[in-house]
């Protein structure tokens, strides 16, 4: 990826009126940033009922030397700046209508492993909630030691999630409402250093961004849209966590809550959660990596046989799948897209035609379970 295509990229996010959804579709539909702005005159014909004031936004020099400002502060503090194009960028989040079409990171993870939660909640985290963090983070190091951990560096839950990653050598991504020029909270800052050699902190944000409320419920999209599950562990009726929640049902990932007394105000939002079943119950990692169908199995040779001698009338597309689940076992929706690299929906649809020839079948959670 080229340095004009960063450049243009952060632009495009400066320019106003166009917006997260705006943006991205405007690269999706023309292929990149730099021809976004080199064909800006004629989006009327590649791009039919393109609002005419997107072109008029789109001439903003302003923009690109704000730009050009920040490409500065990226190479002197070597960062790294991920666009839609970039391979490194998260797939999970990529195909989000709202995703970011440019990433700031600094730190050492690879973001597209198969194995990606978020565990978010309260600021006032209790004794229960920080406690439970450390002993279902120990547990998942055991079980799913590849696995990345995300959160929002906030007080409370978020911090010791970071913390117990941290503790049990687990990878940790922090996901900022500001740019990479500060830490918020400055007392976390130390742990933020932490995470670099191991994980890291990731941004949409540019330098000089002040952390404003609004900026936490747009980071909460990125935090939500780049994991395979949200796990709420503590949370009042009102707060952050939620709208995180809500945001990972709407991008069709598993959402979990920690239960709790039913007296004790931090566990009011976890416990409405499960109520209204838009979050299903967790009390271990155990019963978290069951849930989801990360125990894996072994290659077997009767399933690579099924897909050769039984069903000859595979696309190519779909043999790519069918030789996944046989080769990793059962696998979530999320898993089989980073795997196969086929867009989300793209792969729900050969799913369903996979199903519909009786090839898989789908199991509780969003897995998908290859037939004998």
């Amino acid at each position: 990826m080229n340095n004009d295509e960063r450049l243009c990229c952060i632009a495009l996010t400066l320019c106003p009126g166009i917006g997260h959804i705006g943006a991205k579709r405007l690269m999706d539909g023309i292929g990149s940033a730099v021809d976004v702005f080199g064909r800006r005159k004629e989006l009327p014909e590649l791009l039919p009922g393109v609002n005419p004031s997107i072109i008029t936004a789109l001439d903003c020099p302003a923009a690109f030397l704000r730009a050009e400002r920040e490409m500065e502060f990226v190479e002197k503090n070597r960062l790294t700046c991920l666009t839609l194009q970039d391979e490194a960028y998260p797939s999970r989040l990529r195909e989000c209508e709202d995703a970011p079409i440019v990433l700031f990171f600094k730190g050492n993870v690879d973001f597209n492993r198969l194995h990606v939660i978020n565990m978010v909640g309260t600021r006032r985290a209790t004794e229960y909630g920080k406690q439970f963090c450390a002993d279902f983070v120990h547990d998942l190091s055991v079980l799913l030691p590849d696995v990345l951990i995300v959160s929002g560096l906030a007080y409370g839950i978020d911090i010791h999630a970071h913390r117990a990653a941290l503790a049990d050598n687990i990878s940790t991504v922090a996901v900022l409402a500001h740019g990479l020029d500060r830490i918020y909270p400055f007392v976390h800052r130390k742990t933020a250093v932490d995470m670099l050699a191991n994980g890291g902190l990731l941004t949409e944000f540019l330098t000089e961004t002040n952390p404003g409320k609004h900026n936490f419920v747009s980071r909460n999209r990125i935090v939500a849209g780049m994991c395979d599950a949200t796990i709420v562990v503590e949370s009042a009726a009102k707060g952050g966590s939620l709208i995180t929640a809500d945001l990972a049902d709407g991008y069709h990932r598993d959402c979990f809550a920690v239960p709790g007394r039913v007296t004790d105000a931090a566990s009011i939002g976890c416990n409405r959660l499960i109520r209204d079943n838009k979050a299903a119950l967790v009390q271990t990692a155990g019963e978290f990596v069951k849930t989801m169908g990360w125990g894996g199995t072994e290659p077997s040779s009767k399933a690579e046989g099924i897909q050769r001698n039984l069903f000859p009338e595979l696309t190519d597309e779909e043999g790519m799948i069918v030789r996944i689940l046989a080769r990793q076992g059962d696998l979530h929706i999320n898993a089989l897209v980073v795997e196969a690299d086929i867009p989300v929906n793209r792969m729900s649809a050969l799913l369903f035609e996979l199903e519909m020839k009786g090839v898989v079948k789908t199991l509780v959670g969003g897995m998908y379970h290859l037939l004998a």
